[in-house]
This record gives structure tokens, C-alpha cells and sequence, in this order.
């Protein structure tokens, strides 16, 4: 019945669609421009009618260009040479893109690190690290699932993955089938807008935006969406208790092992505190060896140590010099030596002239004795004398240390929050909470630093996108080795997967760039542009328009079809209106989460469906995902509202 359903809701869009082109076609005063329209109209259709979408926008990219030409010559012949030209020519400049070089890597990353088993003892450790808030289970499942994936960047996976381990126990410990359906699948679409993301990739090769400031600036947004997340999940845990129950005190706990217990008993309450005195009374703590004694001083010591090193470095990079270059005035901007303000200019001879005087001349000279050869403009007259410019090299290097700025207020606020966390760290440092530190140490902290080596890399310049997918690609390599699941089956089928995933997007951008092509040649874009600039929309007017637009098609599309098809038609209009295309795109980002969230293309709820118990119909997934697709519009409102949320890194970093 259900897929009965489905069914018809399909079948209704797709006849809304037809409807829409019987009705709104000028047929009687048909253009190149509405063959354009109906080109863009027919390849919904196909899309909703389950054709690939790949090759359906290759196909009918081929098929309409061909009709451009020949409306235009009416030589078939030369209309065909033509058509293969311009699919050639559109093929190669795709497969010559540097953006997409990342997509392999990053995808081979998230393969090998889903492969790593790391994902069961994630959850382990969040759940009892969060087990004292409210609707503990539901959190750890939002937060492991935006740990997760952010290192893969697969929804499929880790729906499916956190829908084995996740979704049992949170039905047996009473929770709403509703809400465990939602968390999942939610929280499993995260990696789609955290980066680095295969999804930003894809829009920022389509539309030409920087990638990298791509990333910046969906990092805090996408934080900011898992956070409503949880401030939902714990609203709905306090005010419906029967939702999400409280978890009982025995879950809540870790076993300690031998040696911690006899620490325990001798009398020590805090962690930090009882290793230190069990170093200096070894005599009481026989039971004890010293080397689980150092190793478990060097695990609660790492926090300290990572801390100091932070602290270190930000006071580096707020107290280094700024470094002043003596460009000569000629070569300033602005001068008229090169920049001359509007420009480059012909030359006023409409050729090449004669010098003036037939024969070459000397350069003047104004001292026999002196060399006719003169220093360039902007050299130092200090260095007119070897030994004084040797001798002046370390004065000059003592005035740039004397000159190092001093740390501002912000950096010493900084350092009292980072000495605060850490006296609250260890004042509640007790030994269970240690073994669980210990679980996160093994389980959360590797991921969190292949994810900061990836994504800092990439923020503070010292790679390039496809460079940090490389190193991503070797951590999620060393973490598999690591964790003894580096094998030839698990790195066979990685590999596979990889170029599956990888030549499905390359195919995709191939048909979308011979189908961006086939419009541009038709008049559609232009159509398009006409009617928006006719309404006389102001910039908030026709954000809202395209923000509507895309939820809308959230509902029958997936995010990859959004972008390939639409993008390309919203992004021009852009400049018209002045807005910024990062900070449109960071607006799509957010938006095209509903892509993932929306029923009947919902592609997490069927991934959930498939390994849920049998009496967790489709229906209540769908219905626990609203709520969450709520959440998203409202965090669309925050970033308009807010715009800084998203613009402030990106600003901060590379404007």
C-alpha cells in the first residue's frame, strides 16, 4: 500500500509537470528560448520517471544542441559536426577541472575509515560521555553521526551503520520510534554539509565558486544545525519524558579495571590527583605497576599538553611582525608605472615608430669618473657599501624582534577560557570519567585529527583541496592499519567503490555541462533572466524565491540533479541583484540538506528502512524526519538573519 502511494505521488508530479507544458507553451508563438524551457521540463520528467540522470542529461543535451545548430543553419551535416564538437570540447574541460581531482580522494578516505570499525566504539564512548543529559542516547547518536560523518561524507553509510547499532538501543531503552528514526537519519545527513564535503565540491565546480572558501564558511553553519539538533532532542527529552526516558544509573557507569579499583580504594577520589600521590607512596600501591601508573599520567596529561602547544601557536601568529615589503613608487598601485586605473590601453600610434635619431646614443652621464650604470629605483642607499649593508644584517633582524607585537586583550581572554576548561577538566576528573576519557581517546580523538589535519590545512593555506584529500586518504589508510582492518578485501572493495562513486560524479558533470551548453545555445537562460528582472524583486524577494525553489525541489529531486541542473541557471542572476555568490551558496548548502530529508525521494529513510526491525514502518521514519526539516528552515532563517555565521571565516581567513 505504501509503495502504492509512492507511486502516485510520483505519478502526480510528474502529470503537475506535463500539465504545466501543455498549458504555459506558447505553441503558436514557439522560440528557441521556450524549446529551452521545455528541454529543462522534459528532463524532470525523465529524471522522476527513474532514467539515469547522467546520461539523460547527456543524451538530451546531445539531442537539443543538435536542434540549436540546425535551427540555425538547416545543414544537418554541419549541425552534426557541430554537436560532436561542442560534446568534445565540454568533456575535456570537465575532465581537466581541478576541483574534481579531490572527489576520488575524499571518498577513498571515507571508505577506508567507515571500514575501520571505529564507528561502534565512537558510540560507545559518546553515549557515556553524554549519558548524564537528557535523551542521552538520541544526542550520542546525533553527535557520533556528525563525527562520523564528517570523516566520510557518506550518508548512505553511516544511516545505515547507526541504524545497526544505534536504533536497537535506543528502542529498548524506550525511546520513540519517531524520534530514533529522526536523530538517524538526520544526523546521517550532516556529512552532505559538513566539509569536507563531496556536495561543496560539486558546487563550487558547477558555479565556480572557491571551493575552500566553500569550506570555511559551511563550517559553522553546519555546527550550528547539529547543535539546534540537540537542543531539540533535549527539549523534546525534558518535556516528553515518555519520548526519550531517562537512562537508569547502571548504564550510565563504566567497569574500572584492577588496578584502578585498588587506586580507588586506597582512598583517592580525583584521577590526576590519586596518580600523583600513588607515584610518591609506592610502597601503599603495590597492586599497582608503574608503568600503568605512567601511562595512565600520560593520558590524562595529553588535554594539558595539547593545550599548551594551542596556547603557543596562537601566541605565535598574534605576536608575529607584519612582514613590509619597499615596493618602489613606480610599481605601487595606483602610480601610472603599471596600473594605470582603467586598465590595460592601446598605445596612441596606431603602429611601431622610428627612434628619433638614426644612430644609437650613449647614456648621459653626469660624472666621467662614475659608472654610467645606476642603481634600480627602490634600492636601499644604505647598500652603496658592502661592509655597512653586512654589518647592518643583524641590527635589522634585532629591530624586527624588538618590534614583535604585543598580544592582544582577545589572546589572554583566550588563555583564561582555555586554563578554566582545564581546572574544570580535572576538578572532575574521577576515575570512571578517566576510562571513558580513555574510550574517547582511542575512538573519537584519531578522527578529530585526520578531520583538523584535513580542514586546517586547507584553511590556513598549506594545501591545496586535492593535496589534503591525499593526506585524508593516507590517515584513513594509517587509522584502518591501526585498528588491524587494513586488508587486500577491505582495500579491493574500497577501491571499487571508489571509482563507482567517482565516475558517477564525472559523468555527471559531463552530461550537466553538454545540457548547460544545449540551454545556453536555445535561450533559456536568457528567458529565464528577463522574467526574473521583470518582476522588479529586491535582493530579499528573490532569495526567498530561490531558497523556496530549492526546498521545493527537494522533495522530488536528490542534491546532485539541484545542483547540476539548477545552479547554473540561479548563479547569473546573482549579480544582478548583488548578492554574494558564497554566501548564496552556503545558503543552497543548507538547503539542499532537505534533498536528503524529504519524502518521497528520501534516500535515508529507505537506507534506515532496510535495517530496521520489521515493525518500524516507513511512514513513521518519514514522520520522525519532519520535525528535523523544520530544524533546517529555521537554521536557513538564522544564517540570513545572521549572515556572519557563515561569512566570518571565510572573511577573516582569505578576504
Amino acid at each position: 500500500m505504501k509503495i502504492h502511494k509512492a507511486l502516485w505521488f510520483g505519478l502526480s508530479c510528474i502529470a503537475i509537470v506535463l500539465l504545466m507544458i501543455a498549458f504555459l507553451t506558447p505553441w503558436g508563438d514557439l522560440t528557441t528560448g521556450h524549446i529551452g524551457l521545455l528541454m529543462l521540463a522534459l528532463i524532470v520528467v525523465a529524471i522522476m520517471l527513474g532514467f539515469p540522470t547522467a546520461f539523460t542529461l547527456m543524451g538530451m543535451g546531445v539531442l537539443f544542441t543538435f536542434l540549436a545548430y540546425y535551427m540555425q543553419s538547416a545543414d544537418a551535416g554541419r549541425s552534426i559536426g557541430q554537436t560532436l564538437d561542442l560534446m568534445v570540447q565540454r568533456t575535456y574541460a570537465t575532465m581537466t577541472n581541478d576541483s574534481l581531482i579531490s572527489i576520488p580522494l575524499f571518498v577513498f578516505m571515507g571508505y577506508l575509515v567507515e571500514r575501520a570499525n571505529l564507528i561502534e566504539k565512537l558510540f560507545r564512548s559518546m553515549h557515556l560521555a553524554l549519558a548524564r543529559l537528557p535523551g542521552a542516547l538520541a544526542v550520542a547518536t546525533l553527535a557520533t553521526c556528525a563525527i562520523f560523518a564528517t570523516a566520510t561524507g557518506i550518508v548512505g553509510a553511516v544511516v545505515t551503520l547507526m541504524g545497526l547499532l544505534a536504533m536497537p538501543a535506543m528502542l529498548k531503552a524506550g525511546y520513540s520510534v519517531r524520534l530514533t528514526a529522526g536523530a538517524i537519519t538526520a544526523g546521517g545527513c550532516l556529512g552532505i554539509l559538513l566539509p569536507p564535503s563531496v556536495m561543496l565540491i560539486v558546487y563550487g565546480a558547477t558555479t565556480g565558486v572557491s571551493v575552500v572558501q566553500l569550506y570555511a564558511g559551511a563550517l559553522f553553519p553546519g555546527i550550528m544545525l547539529a547543535a539546534l539538533y540537540v537542543l531539540y532532542v533535549v527539549l523534546v527529552a525534558k518535556l516528553r519524558p515518555d519520548m526519550a526516558p531517562p537512562l537508569p544509573v547502571n548504564e550510565r557507569g563504566v567497569p574500572l579495571p584492577p588496578e584502578t579499583r585498588a587506586l580507588a580504594a586506597a582512598g583517592y577520589t580525583r584521577a590526576l590527583s590519586g596518580m600523583v600521590a600513588a607515584l610518591f607512596k609506592g610502597r601503599r600501591n603495590r597492586d599497582v605497576p608503574f608503568g600503568f601508573l605512567l601511562r595512565n599520567m600520560a593520558t590524562a596529561l595529553a588535554p594539558l599538553a595539547v593545550t599548551l602547544l594551542l596556547v603557543a601557536v596562537v601566541h605565535h601568529g598574534v605576536t608575529r611582525p607584519q612582514v613590509v615589503y619597499d615596493i618602489p613608487a613606480e610599481l605601487q598601485l595606483g602610480s601610472g608605472g603599471f596600473d594605470t586605473g582603467s586598465g590595460l590601453s592601446e598605445p596612441d600610434v596606431g603602429g611601431l615608430a622610428e627612434p628619433p635619431s638614426g644612430e644609437l646614443a650613449e647614456p648621459p652621464s653626469s660624472d666621467a669618473g662614475a659608472s654610467s650604470l645606476s642603481e634600480p629605483p627602490g634600492t636601499p642607499a644604505a647598500s652603496a657599501a658592502p661592509g655597512q649593508g653586512a654589518a647592518a644584517a643583524p641590527a635589522a633582524a634585532g629591530a624586527a624582534a624588538a618590534q614583535s607585537i604585543p598580544a592582544p586583550k582577545g589572546f589572554w581572554i583566550f588563555v583564561a577560557v582555555c586554563a578554566a576548561m582545564l581546572v574544570v577538566f580535572y576538578a572532575a576528573l574521577t576515575w570512571a570519567r578517566l576510562e571513558i576519557f580513555k574510550m574517547l581517546m582511542s575512538s573519537f580523538f584519531p578522527l578529530a585529527v585526520m578531520i583538523a589535519a584535513v580542514l586546517g590545512s586547507i584553511a590556513f593555506g598549506l594545501a591545496t583541496p586535492s593535496e589534503a584529500a591525499a593526506m585524508g586518504a593516507m590517515g584513513g589508510a594509517l587509522l584502518a592499519l591501526a585498528y588491524r582492518r587494513l586488508n587486500l578485501p577491505v582495500l579491493r572493495e574500497s577501491v571499487f567503490l571508489t571509482a563507482k562513486t567517482s565516475a558517477m560524479v564525472c559523468w555527471l558533470f559531463v552530461g550537466s555541462s553538454i545540457f548547460s551548453a544545449a540551454f545556453a545555445l536555445l535561450g533559456g537562460q536568457r528567458i529565464i533572466e528577463d522574467w526574473v528582472l521583470s518582476l522588479g524583486l529586491t535582493p530579499i524577494q528573490f532569495l526567498l524565491l530561490a531558497q523556496v525553489i530549492i526546498f521545493l525541489l527537494g522533495w522530488p529531486l536528490e542534491w546532485t540533479e539541484i545542483i547540476v541542473i539548477f545552479m547554473p541557471i540561479f548563479v547569473p542572476l546573482l549579480n544582478a541583484f548583488g548578492i554574494d555568490p558564497l554566501f548564496f551558496g552556503l545558503l543552497v548548502a543548507l538547503n539542499l540538506q532537505t534533498a536528503f530529508l524529504s519524502p518521497p525521494v528520501a534516500m535515508s529513510a529507505f537506507y534506515l528502512k532496510g535495517v530496521s526491525p520489521p515493525h518500524v514502518t516507513l511512514n513513521q521514519i518519514f514522520l520522525g524526519m519532519m520535525p528535523f526539516m523544520g530544524i533546517q528552515v529555521v537554521a536557513i532563517f538564522l544564517l540570513y538573519m545572521f549572515p556572519g555565521i557563515g561569512m566570518w571565516l571565510p572573511t577573516v581567513l582569505y578576504r
